[in-house]
This record gives C-alpha cells, structure tokens and sequence, in this order.
C-alpha cells in the first residue's frame, strides 16, 4: 500500500484509510463482533494503516471495537477519532464542544481504544457555542500532554479553519467528498492548500450509490440513516443513476470497478487527500484498496470530467436537522 502525507505536520498514513463507522452504527444492524474485528485486522494486514471511529459511533461501541481490533498492531497504525456531541446516557443528544466535555471524552476514548494516546483527534462537528479558538486551545493542551498527537476537523467551513489553525494547526479536514459531491472544490481545497492541511474525504463512494449496487427500488433497513437522505428517496435515486452510468463506461474502458474509478479519482486530485470508505464485506475491503493501483491519466481525468459535468444530482446530501450542524 503506497503512503500520503496529511498536511505538513508530518503524519504519514496509507494512501487509503478504513472508515469504521458502518461496522456498527449507521447502515442497519451492526456487525457480529468478530467478524468486525477481523475485517479490521484484515485491512492491517492489506496495508491500512489509517483508521477512522469516533466516540458517537454506537455511541462508543464502535471505539471498543476498533480499539480490540487494533490493539496487536498500536505502533503500526494512526487512530483518528472525534469529540463534538453530547452521548450521555449512550445515546447521541446535541452539539458539545466544551473543553471541560473535550476532555472528558478524550479520556474516555483513550480507554475504549485501549491506548495511550490518539493520533488524529477531529471535533466532528463545528459547536456554535463555542469559540473554535477555546476548541483549539483546549486540544492543544492534549498535544501538550501527550495524549493526542494531531488536531483536526470535521465538516468545518473556512472561516473555522483559518481561526483554529491560528491557534493549533489542523493536520486534516474530514468532510464529505466524491464525483457525486464537490462543492469541496470551490473554497476548502484552496485554503487547505494554503494552509498545509490534508483532506480525508468520507463517503467517498456516495454512501454507496456509486458502486452500482443501489437502484430505485433498493429497500434499505429500517436503521439505516439513508432513508432519511433526501438523495437516497427513489425518486431522485432514479434520476441520479445517470452518474453511476458514466462511471461504469469508465470503469469497463479501463477494466476495474465503478468503486476504483471514484476512488482512484479523488487521489488523482491532490497528493495530499486520503479517502476513507467503509464496508463490512472483505471483498469490498479489497476491491476498495485495489484502487490505489488504478492509474487515471490525463485523457482519463478529463474524459471524465466531461461525463459528469453533464450530470446534475438531485437532493440534499443530508436530512434537514443535520443540514442545520454544517458550518458554513
């Protein structure tokens, strides 16, 4: 597995990460266990050497697994984690980012993923609350301490970024980034650039649709977030699978998968950007790594650049009340 550099503080990662999230929380009923914890070691025996939880995964179930998984391996893999939201009783209530909570949490996470420090610590979404600078400095004790090695974010709009790196400098933004969503482009990417910070995109495969896999008449779980993603309502699954098209005549030109091709499409944008898809399958686990090999030339880049610029997505990428918590 080739590696990437996040940022330019020096924290060196696999050029493609493991997104723990849907082992448990999310996508419908959570894994066995087991079999959790062995797709998560089969990933560091692919070469994974980045992997993503945070504490309201579950809540916290997530962590402890991901924490036992990762336990054998601690000194050969990065843990990145978030603070942000209120799980008291178990259970994901609001925004909280004060760093009296901050640190409670931190704590709490350093237990469940049985470790003594955490190596990518993101407040996952901005608390308008709470001055970023107050969020900032508070992590920048942890550093000071020890207990976490790098300060990153999630979902956080410019202004944000530039007033916490003022104060610690962000190793990593973590947002939403894919051929399906790409607002990214227009303000983050520059000033990530500018700043020194790198991208991990989540849902990079567009929380699935763009493997082909899903149709308009797929029936997810009644667990399953995607019902309430107005994206994901059939009707505009239906007029968005013109995308999940182009990437298939792309993807049989160049023999792989429609999920290589949108992988391998957001490392060829900067060197700088690490995607984190999930899945519970290990097939899936292997044919989402095997898109670090998959080389876009120039005429393949602009080829498809043409074909999706043809397409328009229709639908919010997330449901009203969690529209409300991006900062903008």
């Amino acid at each position: 597995m080739q590696k990437r550099v996040l940022g330019t503080r020096g924290l060196e990662v696999s050029a493609i990460g493991f997104g723990c999230m849907g082992l448990n929380f999310g996508y419908g009923p959570a894994t066995d266990r087991k079999e959790a914890i062995a797709l998560i070691r089969a990933a560091v025996q692919m070469g994974v050497t980045f992997f993503d939880t945070a504490e309201v995964y579950g809540p916290f179930t997530n962590e402890v697994v991901v924490g036992e998984a990762l336990e054998p391996f601690r000194d050969q893999v990065v843990i990145a984690t978030k603070f942000g939201f209120d799980c008291e009783g178990g259970k994901q209530g609001g925004l909280s980012s004060r760093p009296d909570h901050i640190r409670a949490v931190v704590e709490a996470s350093l237990k469940r993923l049985r470790t003594d420090r955490i190596d990518l610590l993101y407040q996952h979404r901005v608390d308008p609350n709470v001055p970023i600078e107050d969020v900032a400095g508070t992590v920048r004790e942890l550093i000071g301490q020890g207990k976490v090695g790098h300060f990153g974010l999630s979902e956080a709009g410019v202004q944000t970024i530039r007033r916490a790196h003022a104060v610690q400098p962000v190793t990593a933004l973590q947002s939403e980034y894919s051929l399906w969503w790409r607002e990214p482009e227009q303000e983050i990417l520059p000033v990530l650039e500018e700043l020194g910070i790198g991208f991990v995109p989540f849902s990079p495969l567009g929380k699935g649709f763009l493997t082909g896999a899903i149709t308009e008449t797929t029936q997810f779980d009644a667990s399953d977030f995607r019902n309430t993603v107005p994206r994901f309502n059939a009707e505009n699954r239906k007029a968005n699978l013109s995308l999940v098209e182009v990437l298939g005549i792309m993807a049989e030109r160049k023999r792989v998968t429609r999920a290589q091709i949108a992988i391998a499409w957001l490392l060829a944008q900067k060197p700088w950007i690490v995607p984190i898809p999930g899945t519970t399958k290990r097939h899936r686990l292997e044919e989402n790594l095997g898109a670090a090999t998959v080389e876009l030339t120039p005429e393949d880049l602009a080829a498809i650049a043409e074909a999706v610029s043809t397409v328009t997505t229709r639908g919010e990428r997330y449901s009203a009340q969690a529209q409300k918590m991006i900062d903008r």
